[in-house]
């Protein structure tokens, strides 16, 4: 019954929300409308990734979450790219990969564990997860320090972002070859692996598929809708164009991974909820953000892969933060309360910014 209920409020809110963005209602009318649109869809995204990873794992299930989540992230940023916004493209990446290393991890760890004293998952998934956080910090900040110490052109820094994000690309492919394939049984969450034979999925392997498929569909929808609300919800309420960047269209844009990592690591599935907040934070820097760079040079006009230092400094530091508390292979709710304060902080700067 509550399933069902939440399918048709799911599919009014949808309309509506459709309803008025296209008849030109009010702005913030249409903010709202879209915002709870956004978190019915990211539930039932939610549900159908927890079918999926019920026939596939929890490894690939997380992975599938993380990469249909962004998609919403990949399709926002395209349409900004187009209309020019290049910082506020950068502002939107920084603020997805701090907003799933930090509020998405850190709910789900604080969730999980309320109902659970200790939640423990791979302890070796966990260390590749740290350094390949690294490298993503390490491929954000020379750029950066090249180019603001003069060691190169702004034309150099062009051709340096590409060289960048193909190096990206091809270790993102790399990784996903080596925890999919060659070590999958290295990496697997043997903790939790044997819950799925207890539980019964709600829909069959394909139906799971097509509805993954198509809630992800709505997401882009639905997130289309909701940017273009923002230049009047930004000025309306007086918010900066970083912080409405890095906080408002970040947490939009990540509302599918929020519902579903939040909801597995409540049945003690930490491993996969891990695997889509962590997940998803490298796939944004080591895919999504490289990907951009390609597509803003075939549009004629390449953006760099030079953050500004105060993006830079939060990325680092929700790196820092993330990996120290993932790296044991062991959660509890304790932690998860730090990763949240720390996600505080940096709200609270960006938005005196």
């Amino acid at each position: 019954m509550k399933k069902n209920l939440s399918t048709i409020l799911l599919i009014i809110f949808f309309v509506f929300s459709a309803i008025a963005h296209y008849a030109h209602l009010n702005p913030i009318l249409q903010f709202v409308v879209s915002a709870i649109a956004v978190i019915l869809v990211a539930g039932f995204l939610g549900r159908a990734t927890e079918n999926v990873a019920h026939y596939a794992g929890q490894r690939l299930g997380g992975f599938l979450n993380a990469t249909f989540g962004n998609a919403a992230e990949l399709i926002i940023a395209i349409m900004l790219l187009r209309e020019g916004l290049y910082d506020m493209v950068k502002a939107s990446l920084t603020g997805s990969i701090i907003g799933n290393l930090l509020l998405v991890l850190g709910l789900s760890i604080f969730a999980g564990g309320v109902k659970f004293k200790v939640q423990n998952f791979n302890v070796s998934l966990a260390g590749m997860n740290g350094s390949l956080m690294i490298v993503a910090v390490i491929a954000l900040f020379v750029p950066a320090l090249f180019l603001n110490t003069h060691s190169i052109t702004s034309t150099e820094v062009d051709t340096l972002s590409l060289i960048v994000a193909g190096l990206l690309i091809l270790a993102y492919i790399a990784w996903l070859v080596f925890s999919m394939f060659t070590h999958k049984t290295y990496l697997a969450d043997v903790t939790n692996e044997g819950d799925n034979e207890h539980e019964s999925p709600d829909w069959s392997k394909g139906r799971a598929i097509l509805y993954l498929v198509i809630a992800t569909v709505m997401t882009a929808f639905v997130s289309e809708w909701l940017v273009g609300t923002l230049e009047t919800f930004t000025k309306d309420f007086g918010f900066s164009e970083l912080f409405v960047g890095a906080f408002v269209v970040a947490i939009i844009g990540n509302a599918a991974e929020h519902s579903a990592a939040i909801m597995l690591a409540m049945k003690n599935k930490i491993g996969a909820s891990v695997e889509i907040a962590v997940g998803s934070s490298l796939q944004i820097a080591l895919f999504v953000a490289p990907v951009l760079i390609f597509v803003s040079f075939f549009l004629g006009n390449t953006m760099d892969i030079v953050f500004t230092t105060l993006e830079l400094v939060a990325i680092m530091v929700s790196v820092f933060i993330a990996k120290s508390i993932i790296q044991d292979g062991s959660t509890n709710w304790y932690e998860g309360t730090l990763l949240l304060v720390v996600y505080i902080i940096l709200g609270v700067s960006f938005y005196l910014v």
